[in-house]
């Protein structure tokens, strides 16, 4: 069994860690089910394990630490934060096909809304070919970041997640190199033309998820 909890209004972020710190402890001991939250949180910068510090260039927002792997990441009212508690010892004890699953779910619901994602070497997360766009300097063509990608595992147990862009402002990302990546850009469902609101979004990731982990 898997919880699916939805949070109302925006999620205080250190209220959410220590909830899904709980929330973890309470999967590996047995007495909890593993659980998918979605949440939205207030204007925030959180700096992950690999962050360095010249990527932080306007600390306009609140600065978490968080645990999780990754640099410096925006998020936001408007974009979807999906908390994913999952039990690894379970599902397989293999972090890189773990996120690779993660990928692939998002570029699955992304497709429900006719979206082409896809994934870089060398670059975590799922992104849009921007053809549309002025090509980078050597000639290739742009993307855009349309979700990032963050875990941490405890005893095989992940948390942390997955943060998927509907309709955030997307110059808050002024504020930080995202993910210590330049010359991409960042975009949104909206940004991309597309009416899709957070519950319509939920109904795919709760679609895919099935279709992805069984």
């Amino acid at each position: 069994m898997v919880d699916w909890i939805t949070a109302d209004g925006l999620t205080d972020y250190d209220a959410a860690v220590a909830f899904m710190e709980a929330r973890v402890a309470a999967i590996h001991a047995g007495t909890a089910d593993e659980a998918v939250w979605l949440v939205e949180h207030p204007p925030l910068y959180t700096a992950g394990t690999s962050a360095r510090d010249g990527d932080l260039l306007d600390a306009r927002f609140p600065v978490h630490v968080a645990g999780r792997g990754g640099q410096y990441t925006y998020h936001g009212p408007g974009q979807r934060i999906v908390y994913v508690m999952l039990d690894l010892n379970r599902r397989g004890r293999d972090v890189r096909a773990f996120v690779a699953r993660l990928e692939a779910w998002i570029i699955a619901v992304l497709a429900e809304f006719g979206v082409t994602g896809v994934i870089r070497e060398g670059r975590v997360g799922v992104w849009v070919p921007r053809p549309d766009k002025a090509p980078l300097p050597d000639g290739s063509i742009r993307d855009d970041k349309i979700a990032a990608i963050g875990v941490k595992l405890r005893r095989w147990v992940s948390f942390h997640g997955i943060a998927v862009n509907v309709e955030p402002d997307l110059s808050h990302y002024n504020g930080i190199v995202p993910c210590g990546i330049s010359g991409h850009g960042i975009t949104s469902l909206v940004d991309l033309g597309l009416p899709v609101g957070m519950a319509d979004l939920d109904v795919a990731l709760r679609r895919q998820f099935d279709a992805t982990f069984g």
